[in-house]
């Protein structure tokens, strides 16, 4: 074989090989371009909105997601749980949920929820004394542990403080308002999106 064509045959490997490593860069490059047009880590807990499939959700089981860096609980409240809500106004310390900031307007009602799906609960798991986070105590009566009346609800294990299947919180405890409802909207029936407010609640 002549030098020539050793010559050649090398400038050809050395170009399919110069293409390889370019193309593979090329890869590697548009790889971080792409992940940063997705919602980052920091962008979610900055506030970035965020969906929730509640569809397998059971009645009276609590879904617990992050959102701005915080536990946010969804809970599809059964028929039962949403009777008891009607009869604790006065062991309740603001059962009308008047401190305005602790919900939007939209969820100032008994159910602290929304018209169109009344069962479904989202709320910020922090207790409003210290921000420890509240046990779920859904079950009633003594199997609760709570006592025998007791309707189900939420206990701050910190200090002592109840709140009801609403998040609306007992009189007489440390806790000094409700737990706060986020903005959120329902993409569809079975979608919720936590920071974001309905269209039809937006200014």
């Amino acid at each position: 074989m002549s030098e020539q064509n050793v010559d050649k045959g090398r400038r050809r490997m050395l170009t399919l090989a110069t293409s390889a490593v370019g193309a593979v860069g090329a890869g590697f490059m548009a790889t971080p371009f792409i992940l940063s047009m997705t919602p980052s880590a920091r962008a979610k807990a900055a506030g970035a909105p965020v969906e929730v499939d509640f569809s397998k959700l059971a009645e009276g089981v609590l879904l617990t997601i992050e959102w701005q860096g915080k536990p946010v609980w969804i809970v599809k409240r059964s028929n039962a749980m949403m009777e008891k809500l009607g009869t604790l106004t006065d062991l309740l310390a603001d059962p009308d949920s008047d401190v305005i900031a602790q919900q939007p307007a939209y969820a100032k009602n008994t159910s602290r929820a929304q018209e169109k799906h009344p069962n479904i609960s989202v709320m910020v798991g922090l207790c409003t004394h210290l921000g420890c986070v509240p046990l779920e105590k859904f079950a009633i009566g003594p199997a609760s542990d709570m006592g025998d009346d007791w309707s189900g609800g939420y206990f701050c294990p910190c200090h002592g403080s109840k709140f009801d299947m609403a998040g609306r919180v007992y009189k007489n405890v440390p806790a000094p308002t409700n737990l706060p409802v986020p903005p959120f909207r329902f993409l569809n029936d079975t979608v919720i999106v936590v920071g974001e407010n309905p269209e039809e609640a937006k200014v």
